[in-house]
């Protein structure tokens, strides 16, 4: 299939991602379609809320969004709507509807990653690790639960593996944008570390706080190891090319946290990616790690942040 629809979720996953990008080439054929279709709708919701294109820069002109709460309230009904079935001619909601169908997903899974952005309109404050991952849950968790449907994953233990994914991504993405979100008013780090560390929320992005705020954003790497490692026993359910798309993508996101501890202080001066180079390693490191854990038992998840029922 490559119709209007997934040529739009072809073209945003490239601008919009080169590390998913680059892990979803590894998917077949069907199941990259729907992913792409999956990611576009994910992407435009996330720029609607930000006023931004593709998660760059803001929209010329335009700035940040004037009315996020109409916004928010507009995507929610969109969505609904979609879901309901109502044909759509934006590519984005048109994409989910048949994901959604196609693949089963439940329908409260994108209400609940739409209940993330309204978070973030409505200045959630995350005063504990907790809250923290609350939020990780419905902003990137959610999204792991979708691809895993996708990947034609049903198992509950399976789909607990799944959202640990999603949750390390998101604990990588806090640590890595950390500066850049606080200047948008935007603060994910406990509000208790920040009292213990002595920064005031309102002043968590200056210079001066770079050496204190380095050992919160390495703590916050530490805090997604485990949700990483219950990840992989995940990806050893997976189908064959899933589990080496999955596992790619687990090791570049892996490495950008890595790379915001080993950069301390400087981890803000240029965002932390990775080099095509570097990816293509990865990827093939994600191979060897999705074959090797086939033949691996699998743990129990024990001590980590439990999505809800």
């Amino acid at each position: 299939m490559s119709d209007a629809t997934v040529r739009a979720g072809k073209a945003a996953i490239a601008s919009g991602s080169k590390s998913f990008a680059g892990a979803a080439r590894l998917f077949d054929a069907s199941t990259r379609e729907s992913a792409v279709m999956l990611y576009a709708w994910c992407r435009h919701c996330d720029d609607v809320i930000d006023g931004q294109d593709f998660g760059h820069a803001h929209r010329a002109g335009t700035g940040a969004p004037a009315n996020p709460a109409g916004d928010i309230a507009e995507l929610e009904r969109k969505t609904r709507a979609a879901l309901a079935g109502e044909p759509s001619p934006e590519a984005a909601f048109a994409g989910l509807a048949r994901v959604v169908r196609q693949h089963d997903i439940p329908v409260g899974l994108p209400l609940a990653h739409l209940a993330g952005f309204r978070m973030d309109v409505e200045g959630r404050p995350y005063r504990t690790l907790e809250d923290t991952l609350d939020y990780c849950y419905h902003v990137a968790g959610v999204v792991g639960l979708m691809m895993a449907h996708v990947m034609g994953v049903r198992d509950p233990a399976v789909l607990d593996r799944a959202c640990d994914l999603g949750l390390a991504f998101q604990l990588t993405n806090i640590a890595r944008d950390v500066v850049p979100d606080a200047r948008e008013g935007r603060i994910y780090l406990p509000e208790t570390w920040l009292a213990a560390a002595g920064i005031a929320r309102n002043d968590l992005a200056e210079p001066r706080h770079r050496a204190a705020l380095s050992l919160l954003a390495g703590r916050l790497v530490d805090v997604a190891e485990p949700y990483y490692a219950s990840a992989l026993a995940g990806i050893a359910r997976l189908p064959p090319r899933s589990a080496w798309a999955i596992a790619a993508a687990r090791a570049i996101y892996r490495e950008i946290g890595h790379e915001v501890r080993r950069r301390g202080p400087r981890a803000w001066d240029v965002r932390v990616s990775t080099s095509t180079a570097r990816k293509l390693w990865l990827a093939a490191g994600g191979a060897l790690s999705a074959v090797a854990v086939r033949r691996a038992a699998f743990p129990p998840r024990a001590g980590l942040w439990t999505r809800p029922s």
